[in-house]
């Protein structure tokens, strides 16, 4: 049966490889100790749980959900906005609900790029944006995330005539899978460009509540004039430990949402409204004391491991945000080459830079999702099996 071409030239999706190798792994006896997707392992508050559980006994909530959204989550969406960034929102023509950001993110290529488009991709990056475009039949075009430059785009390195065909841009800070942040100047640069050329100014905001040390991520939508062209994507899943309710939205520009909205309901029923009930109750009456109790967790797994690194050699500085350390790779090693040497010698799963793009190569990518005491495990394991 012969297959799509646009899905002969999708990859391997970059987690179900890593997955496969830590099941084959595991089925040889080895203790596995893996850093690999990132997924939240502390539990969703039971004040969220018990909201859904009450909310699945309604019967009105057992039928067809509204396609954009129920009225009360978008509100409470809304609501969520001004008080974390203070920006304002219309939650009927700029709040669009979401069966998880990814899902938001893969369709907004359908909604606005041709065949033969250009997309503005970072590299590395999130691989969804890639593979969006692959899907709409567009073309990538990659803004390399250099250290030298903070991991951010470097935007006058864009070819005047890419830029002219560029639909779509996408940008991620808190970014994945480097870790780095982006400031307010950076995004009011990113906003002056895209409307300079038309583009559609995509931002992944799905890391925006993990952040240590006092710092605090900003929207891009605070940026003046930003909603003319923006939209983000916001996720339940990182902030409250939601990654398998599937829950999110899209914010900003009346014009994009409603583009994307066409596309969603004619692919989609929307989210289950009981989901949605259960994320309201997220946004809006979670402990105030939850998202911090969270971050402190991660910032001591993070100063764990990243000290950990150095005493074995490594130079690195603490990232600000995220749950991810992007961590360069040993001399005499490649990201996939250090990657097997961690799994075959330590029975330790990383992520290999080069995964996520070309401009990953020589990286690979840890996520804090497990106990301190696995991740001083694992420094003992590297400390005794490689040569480093």
């Amino acid at each position: 049966m012969e297959r799509a071409e646009r899905i002969k030239k999708v990859p391997p999706y970059l987690f179900a490889l890593i997955d496969k190798k830590k099941r084959e792994a595991i089925a040889k006896g080895v203790d596995i100790i893996s850093f690999g997707i990132g997924d939240p392992d502390q539990p969703t508050p039971p004040q969220i749980v018990d909201k859904m559980c009450e909310a699945v006994r309604q019967p009105k909530n057992h039928r067809y959900p509204d396609y954009e959204g129920s009225p009360e989550f978008r509100a409470a969406a809304a609501t969520w906005y001004k008080k974390r960034f203070d920006v304002t929102l219309d939650p009927a023509s700029e709040i669009m609900t979401l069966i998880g950001s990814k899902e938001g993110i893969a369709h907004i290529f359908l909604a606005f790029v041709d065949p033969g488009d250009v997309t503005l991709i970072p590299d590395p990056a999130y691989p969804v944006y890639k593979l969006g475009t692959l899907f709409a039949n567009g073309v990538a075009h990659y803004m390399p995330l250099k250290a030298e430059n903070q991991f951010l785009p470097d935007f006058s390195a864009i070819p005047t005539a890419v830029a002219k065909q560029a639909k779509i841009m996408f940008l991620n800070y808190p970014n994945n899978p480097t870790a780095a942040v982006a400031d307010l100047k950076f995004f009011a640069e990113a906003v002056d460009y895209c409307k300079q050329y038309d583009i559609i100014l995509c931002h992944d905001n799905a890391y925006s509540e993990m952040a240590y040390d006092g710092y605090q991520p900003p929207s891009i939508l605070q940026v003046p004039g930003a909603k003319d062209i923006a939209v983000e994507f916001a996720s339940l899943s990182k902030p409250f430990n939601m990654t398998g309710w599937r829950i999110g939205f899209a914010a900003g520009c009346s014009e994009v949402i409603a583009g994307l909205g066409i596309v969603k309901t004619n692919v989609d029923s929307g989210q289950f409204t009981a989901v949605q009930d259960a994320g309201i109750e997220a946004l809006t009456n979670i402990d105030p004391g939850f998202i911090p109790g969270m971050n402190k967790l991660y910032q001591s797994r993070r100063d764990v491991l990243i000290d950990g690194l150095n005493s074995l050699g490594w130079q690195m500085e603490k990232s600000k945000a995220t749950f991810y350390v992007w961590a360069p790779v040993p001399a005499g090693y490649d990201s996939m080459s250090f990657t097997e040497a961690m799994l075959e010698k330590c029975g330790i799963i990383v992520v290999p830079g080069v995964g996520y793009g070309p401009s990953g190569e020589g990286y690979v990518r840890f996520a804090l999702t497990l106990d301190e005491s696995r991740i001083r495990e694992a420094i003992s394991r590297m400390k005794q099996n490689l040569s480093l």
